[in-house]
């Protein structure tokens, strides 16, 4: 597979191991207190980090709508990079989301002709090349601008999968997609038909083509075959060119269950299959051009709408747009992330939807536009896809900053770091998996038959060796005694009074803090 490259790849290409881990910072909780949501005002390169010990593996979608590097300037965001840094800035914070996705997860990122072509080779070169689902054209504005010859209408939407589906030709994403809700235009096709026998009982139907083209070395000879016309008594064939879709012995229980019309007065040449509407799908398949979601400016509207003032964003994105994509990729109370949040549209969709949502923006507009944004959507604000989705109120979320680093400038545990944050960075770097619950013991979990421990922050009493930062054979009496396990275990702490020997025979693996720590 061709691979992209540019100045400073190989620094891009470090940049998501090499970013320090960071703690996210409490700040206010809105609404109701025990929320799961989140709004994070920081950098979300360092921000997508933090989550990894507590989220990794559990993202259904992630949407971005990031800089276009149209090499103008705004207020609120540098969309100026010069080409190389664009895809040094993108390189790691892409392999961080994949890190966060779900099995069953995709990506969702809209950009324009400036950068699409050249994401699209990225992308798939970290999430593989057949993970790529689709290119979808969102029609963004009404009519082409007149400042070109040729003025684009539209933006591409990328969507990716975080893993294949094994045999199927789906990925996975794509196997847990829903169907768009059916339109009128859709349903209209269903109507019931005079017959030369009457309308059939069975209620409407669409028409399906009982023929597929034979051009092209797609003929198949067992399916050229005549079948009579029940009310002429003549012998049809294939079209010229076709043959037909079904085998003989189908296309007689077809005609058996008077499932092919044969036109109104029953001397068409060539039926149809009956598709009953009872038998037709919940919804539908989502074509790849969308140009009935909204655009710029409707966006721009809800928006002034919400704060009394003209929008602050170049293209801030439709409710509208952003309901479609949770539509399809995720249900209610699945975890979406927005790591580039802008306006806070899709964190307001989300929530309106009944999806858990972690939203990341780095400006000041965190706090002038998202937070209050989504204080207005639980106070039960009314614009958007608010009337579509019944929305009438409620639901919270909690504020964050991004905090310090876990290490300090010397390699040091920092000093702010407290027992419940370090056992959850150690839990998810010792096992990969996230932390699911928050750590109030030294005893943190097994995990494939290995139990972890964690003395840190006098978690057993105070600093003293015999307080519970230091393994004694004291303490280790205590942790068989509370924390009994027979396998292999591994324990942290700041340092051990027990000899290799004693260890090896206990089955633990000791590892110190900070040293061990910093090593990964």
């Amino acid at each position: 597979m061709p691979f992209l490259d540019w100045v400073n790849k190989a620094q891009a290409i470090n940049n998501s191991a090499e970013v320090p881990y960071h703690l996210l910072q409490f700040q206010s909780v809105h609404g109701e207190p025990d929320s799961e949501n989140l709004l994070i005002q920081g950098d979300n390169l360092k921000a997508l980090k933090a989550l990894l010990p507590f989220y990794r593996g559990q993202v259904k979608c992630i949407f971005i709508d990031p800089p276009y590097n149209t090499q103008s300037a705004f207020s609120h965001y540098d969309d100026k990079l010069e080409h190389s840094q664009w895809l040094t800035m993108m390189y790691p914070r892409l392999v961080l989301m994949r890190e966060l996705l779900a099995e069953n997860g995709s990506l969702w990122v809209s950009i324009d002709d400036n950068e699409a072509h050249y994401f699209k080779v990225l992308a798939d070169e970290i999430f593989g090349r057949p993970n790529f689902i689709a290119d979808i054209a969102w029609k963004r504005r009404d009519g082409a601008p007149n400042d070109r010859k040729i003025g684009s209408t539209y933006d591409h939407i990328l969507v990716y999968a975080k893993s294949s589906g094994g045999s199927s030709k789906k990925t996975l994403a794509e196997e847990s997609f829903n169907l768009m809700q059916r339109t009128e235009k859709a349903n209209a096709q269903y109507r019931v038909f005079a017959e030369p026998d009457g309308p059939d009982s069975r209620g409407a139907f669409r028409k399906i083509d009982t023929t597929a083209n034979g051009k092209g070395g797609r003929f198949v000879e067992s399916l050229f075959y005549a079948i009579v016309n029940p009310y002429t008594q003549e012998e049809v064939w294939p079209r010229k060119g076709t043959c037909w879709r079904h085998n003989k012995e189908e296309m007689q229980k077809l005609q058996d269950d008077k499932r092919l019309y044969w036109g109104v007065k029953g001397t068409a040449t060539t039926p149809m299959r009956k598709l009953f509407s009872f038998e037709a799908k919940d919804g539908m398949a989502a074509p790849s051009i969308w140009d009935d979601v909204g655009f710029n400016q409707h966006a721009s509207r809800e928006i002034e709408v919400l704060f009394g003032e003209k929008a602050s964003f170049e293209t801030p994105k439709p409710e509208g747009l952003m309901k479609r994509i949770l539509e399809i990729a995720t249900n209610p109370g699945d975890l979406v992330i927005d790591s580039f949040l802008g306006s806070g549209t899709t964190t307001a969709v989300a929530h309106k939807m009944g999806r858990r949502y972690i939203g990341i923006e780095m400006g000041d507009h965190a706090v002038t536009h998202c937070l209050p944004r989504l204080e207005k959507v639980i106070a039960g604000e009314q614009g958007g896809i608010s009337t579509a989705v019944e929305w009438r109120g409620g639901g919270g979320f909690r504020f964050y900053t991004l905090g310090n680093p876990v290490f300090d400038a010397d390699g040091g545990i920092n000093s702010v770091v407290k027992f419940p944050s370090l056992a959850a960075y150690l839990w998810h770097f010792e096992t990969g998996a996230p932390a699911r619950h928050t750590f109030t013991t030294p005893f943190l979990g097994v995990h494939n038959g290995t139990a972890y421990y964690l003395l840190y922050n006098g978690i057993l009493g105070d600093r003293r060796p015999q307080g519970g930062n230091v393994l004694t054979s004291a303490i280790l009496t205590h942790l068989d005694e509370a924390y009994p396990h027979q396998g292999p275990r591994i324990i942290y702490g700041e340092n051990t009074r027990l000899g290799e020997s004693r260890l090896r025979e206990s089955h633990i693996t000791f590892k110190q803090i900070p040293y061990d720590i910093k090593a990964r």
